[in-house]
């Protein structure tokens, strides 16, 4: 019973913390007090085997230190510009220390500020750039644990285990935090990065086991001023952290290179010291989120928070209202300088299309990247997901994306495709298999090349030899009938396009790309309405197709007399479609993709004829990421 009070206890404890913690540090904090107790704080001078001198150090010790008591340790360290006494000059530390203990903010704990310059004039004069200079700062990782841990634990009333020792920095002694913490998670429990600068190794050198990292660390804090030129560094480490679910706080804050933000930076880590963490707050506590990968250049919003709420900051001073819609729609608030404000919920991963309502008007955000979908331009944003790397942008070689118009006699117009070439197909005479992919409802030819990033999807399949080399041809899905309506639906329609696909597009890329031309080097393939498409074209077409894919799509009509037609033809020619059609591919999302019944019901019919078919499904909606990951799957299918 004693036990789970006291386990009560601590979890109330936290959670006061947690709601009363504030976000910034305030105005002044760093100022003496006279009204509360002060730590100590000296300059003490050790013995360092690794340099072959004494160093100095200064070390805090908190109001009312006891050495009968033992405090937990804080290493802090300085930047490539300072030494032992740069945190003491540019910050007071000391006094937000004090500030921080006599409001019951902190635990009590000793403070070490060393010179992280590692060789025997380490004094920051000359150029401080200069190869022994720079190189002394690694070389410190051994003078810190061979030497001045070890003359901390024996000299003051230290504790020894390393869940009660942290390590944290500010820009260059950011990245040597980083490093010497994360390769020592043997000896260190709490680790910050505060601006961390070049130094900083890349992601899976810094932490090649990201599971050690969540079964050791307390607490990994990596933060950065919003107009730091090295964010990049920062950013690099908080994106492999979440790709690895390794728990941290990537706390951006409004700010550049300089000591508010490290000053914030120590109020902020220093909180959470040597007390019981729950890492499913640590997305909570961001100021500022990254600008979307999908914004305007220097665009600063719509920015996404770590736990993928997106903040959106619009001008408007004349606006009565101002939405998103976002799948779902928030009202903004008006602040004094004319901006609306809202931060949204929890967003899903990967590619979303939104609106701006201005007075009940959609419009396309003029911070964002525009997109031809829902039959219009609209703005988009890119949600982070973890499990994305498999359209990132990666050091590979790359092939490219061609945009062409042809002339076409089936419709007696000019029409346009988007092709891409794999990477060496300009500098080699090979011949290569051709993938037909089609879009879906509302949106264009454009839509695999831009919203799909199929360029890089097949750039690293390629790479990794995972995916045969080959063109792939983005088709204009869109046909109208003689009395207009929906796009592509129609069995009119759907004759147009067969008639288009089979006597324009494929003579077309035939006659100037270099590809094989025979059915077993041809594959079609579509979503949605492309998906329709795919099985109205290519089910009748078997001979000219051996690879069919399907993506969150079926035929419309199963519930209605209308749909005799396509299963009679199927049931009549399964012998022949089994023969021909090497995959026959099926995937959609989950429930929630609109397409999920219908598919259901047309695969049974599948089984019912004897269809032979593969089906896949992918957590999602009726949405890119979902059609993103079929490509992914499908591509690698093909031609072998």
């Amino acid at each position: 019973m004693k036990s789970l009070i006291v386990v009560f206890l601590v979890l109330c404890s936290f959670m006061t913390f947690a709601q009363k913690m504030e976000k910034e540090m305030p105005k002044g904090y760093e100022n003496a007090r006279n009204d509360i107790a002060k730590g100590k704080i000296d300059t003490v001078l050790y013995d360092s085997k690794t340099v072959g001198n004494k160093r100095k150090t200064l070390v805090y010790t908190p109001p009312n230190y006891d050495k009968k008591k033992k405090y937990p340790v804080f290493y802090l360290l300085h930047g490539i510009g300072g030494d032992h006494l740069e945190w003491f000059k540019g910050a007071n530390p000391q006094n937000i220390l004090d500030n921080l203990f006599a409001e019951g903010k902190i635990q009590p704990m000793i403070v070490v500020m060393p010179n992280g310059r590692a060789m025997k004039d380490d004094r920051a004069i000359g150029n401080i750039f200069e190869k022994d200079k720079v190189e002394a700062f690694a070389t410190f990782e051994k003078d810190l644990l061979n030497d001045l841990i070890p003359y901390i634990e024996k000299n003051y009333a230290a504790l020894t285990d390393r869940e009660n020792r942290a390590i944290a920095g500010l820009s260059m002694g950011g990245g040597q935090s980083l490093n010497f913490g994360l390769g020592n998670l043997d000896k260190f429990a709490w680790v910050g990065g505060f601006s961390s600068a070049p130094n900083t190794k890349v992601p899976k050198d810094l932490l090649p086991n990201p599971e050690e990292a969540k079964n050791k660390l307390k607490l990994l804090f990596i933060s950065c001023g919003d107009a730091d030129g090295l964010i990049t560094f920062s950013k690099r480490t908080h994106e492999y952290m979440y790709e690895n679910d390794v728990p941290h706080i990537y706390y951006l804050e409004a700010g550049g290179h300089d000591f508010k933000v490290w000053k914030n930076g120590l109020y902020m880590f220093s909180q959470f010291l040597f007390k019981p963490t729950n890492p499913s707050n640590f997305t909570k506590y961001s100021v500022l989120g990254t600008p979307a990968a999908s914004n305007i250049r220097n665009a600063k919003y719509p920015q996404i928070l770590p736990d993928n709420r997106v903040i959106f900051k619009v001008k408007a001073p004349e606006a009565q209202k101002v939405q998103i819609d976002l799948g779902k729609k928030y009202d903004l608030v008006k602040d004094t300088s004319g901006f609306w404000n809202v931060t949204t919920d929890s967003i899903s991963r990967g590619f979303h299309y939104y609106s701006l309502l201005i007075d009940g008007v959609a419009v396309a955000d003029p911070a964002s990247e525009t997109f031809y979908g829902m039959s219009r331009m609209a703005s988009g944003i890119e949600i982070p997901y973890k499990e994305g790397g498999f359209y990132a942008l990666k050091d590979v070689p790359h092939g490219d994306i061609r945009i062409k118009k042809y002339f076409s006699k089936a419709t007696n117009s000019w029409r346009e495709v988007y092709i891409y070439a794999p990477p060496g197909y300009d500098n080699s005479t090979e011949k290569y298999p051709a993938l037909y992919i089609l879009h879906g409802g509302g949106e264009d030819q454009r839509g695999w090349a831009t919203q799909g990033k199929t360029d890089l999807i097949l750039d690293n399949l390629i790479a990794e030899n995972k995916a045969k080399p080959m063109l792939i041809v983005m088709v204009d899905g869109n046909f109208y009938g003689g009395g207009g309506g929906v796009a592509g639906f129609g069995m009119q329609q759907l004759n147009q396009f067969e008639n288009e696909l089979k006597n324009a597009v494929i003579p077309f890329v035939e006659s100037n790309y270099r590809v094989l031309t025979d059915a077993k080097n041809r594959a079609l393939a579509g979503l949605s309405m492309g998906g329709l498409q795919t099985l109205h074209a290519g089910v009748r077409n078997s001979d000219l197709f051996n690879y069919l894919g399907v993506f969150s799509s079926g035929w419309w009509s199963n519930n209605t007399k209308l749909s005799d037609p396509q299963y009679e033809f199927m049931n009549t020619n399964k012998d022949k479609i089994n023969a021909n059609i090497k995959e026959f591919w099926i995937s959609q999302g989950g429930k929630e993709d609109i397409a999920h019944a219908n598919c259901q019901i047309m695969m049974k019919k599948f089984d019912e004829m004897g269809i032979k078919y593969k089906y896949s499904e992918y957590a999602g909606g009726h949405t890119w990421p979902v059609w993103r990951h079929d490509i992914y799957l499908f591509s690698q299918l093909l031609f072998k």
